[in-house]
């Protein structure tokens, strides 16, 4: 992502419950996973580890040809299916509650822990989770559509939160984020100037990839892309909903 974000200058009204309950399933979903190495109920041999790992993946991350209606993908020779019946739509919700490390996990979180409560102060609790997880949606299917044969498990919560950030650029693009540049030097930036340079390099390495396709990173940039995409135009159909909702009140009272 684009420079290391710190702390934001707007002062939000209330508690971020709904980020803070976000962010605290994200965490538990992980350690309570084969991928930690707190959940020692896996064992700790490396082979039954690498098998719980890639029957985990198979079982909640979001596949794009099972989205796409095709068959239910199967586990490698080494670690053969212990068996199980998969709903392709319900995988595109917990996916979103997956990461494949903890540095995955930890930058997606920083993200959301900065940004997350500023959209949802202004949004308000429903709306912005309606967003998060609506924008999750698009992300997860738009990404399957631009890889429809793929077999590659998609996890991760970024294209939730790139919907968050996609809503803040609408919603509270003045504000100034204190960012790491370069990871080390701390810079005062415009929230607008730092989530629109999110968004062209995310949509940048979007085009790169699909361009080249012998030269795919691992991480799914249409999921970004599309899922801030998402966020601005949930943030302006949501925000509009609000401002003509206070007006029909206003001319009441």
């Amino acid at each position: 992502m684009a420079g290391i974000p710190l702390s934001d200058d707007y002062p939000v009204r209330r508690v971020p419950t709904v980020t803070y309950a976000l962010i605290a399933a994200n965490v538990v979903a992980y350690l309570v996973s084969p991928l930690s190495l707190l959940a020692f109920w896996y064992g700790g041999q490396a082979l039954p580890r690498e098998c719980a790992v890639e029957h985990y993946f198979l079982r909640w991350a979001a596949v794009p040809v099972e989205l796409l209606g095709g068959a239910q993908v199967e586990g490698s020779d080494v670690c053969p299916d212990p068996g199980h019946t998969k709903v392709a739509w319900v995988s595109a919700f917990t996916s979103m509650f997956m990461h494949g490390g903890p540095a995955h996990l930890i930058g997606n979180m920083v993200y959301l822990f900065v940004f997350g409560p500023v959209v949802e102060d202004r949004l308000g609790r429903l709306r912005y989770l309606g967003l998060y997880l609506g924008g999750g949606l698009v992300a997860t299917y738009a990404f399957a559509l631009s890889q429809a044969s793929a077999e590659i498990p998609l996890v991760g919560a970024s294209g939730a939160i790139s919907a968050v950030l996609g809503a803040y650029l609408l919603v509270q693009h003045r504000s100034r984020v204190v960012t790491l540049v370069f990871i080390v030097v701390p810079v005062r930036l415009p929230g607008w100037a730092l989530v629109g340079t999110y968004f062209v390099l995310q949509y940048f390495l979007y085009i790169s990839m699909s361009t080249y396709p012998g030269s795919e990173s691992g991480v799914a940039y249409a999921a970004h892309v599309y899922g801030f995409i998402a966020g601005v135009l949930g943030a302006l159909l949501m925000h509009r909903i609000r401002w003509r909702s206070g007006m029909r009140r206003s001319d009441v009272y």
